[in-house]
């Protein structure tokens, strides 16, 4: 099995388990004398026997992500750089929303407010960070698909 597979997997399995949980919680109460469209019972098994194969699966995911190198990098640093650099884009974007933003003034004897950056320079700051969180990404993916799961 393929790294991106397991990942498919691995996000299967967490839609199960909300599922199941969701089917859980539904069935905890019956009115006096009725019983619950469903055996809490074994919907509480259920959900123990997901929650193993997933805690399973993760282990494995992790285990490959730390052991998987490409050019020196492990798959788990490269999510940690992805993960930081997405981070801080939106935190760059969001700032140079606020820095473009032009307030109104009413009279030509308001106080001006000014941006405290260039915009255009940290714009082409913004749009390097993310062509490269693109092409991290990309790299990732592709080590998904041809990184086999151990």
């Amino acid at each position: 099995m393929k790294l991106a597979e397991a990942l498919a997997e691995r996000a299967d399995l967490q839609k199960r388990i909300e599922q199941t949980r969701a089917r859980l919680k539904n069935n905890a109460w019956v009115q006096e004398g009725e019983r619950p469209a469903e055996d809490p019972t074994a919907l509480e098994k259920e959900l123990a026997a997901l929650c193993d194969q997933l805690e399973k699966l993760i282990a494995r995911i992790n285990l490959t992500n730390a052991a998987a190198v490409e050019d020196g990098v492990s798959i788990t640093a490269l999510l940690a750089r992805r993960d930081a650099l997405s981070v801080y884009t939106a935190g760059l974007r969001d700032f140079l929303d606020e820095a473009s933003h032009t307030p109104v003034r009413a009279a030509r004897g308001e106080i001006k407010i000014l941006p405290t950056v260039s915009v255009p320079e940290y714009r082409k700051k913004a749009d390097a960070l993310s062509k490269e969180l693109r092409e991290l990404d990309m790299r990732i993916q592709r080590l998904n698909w041809t990184t086999d799961l151990m």
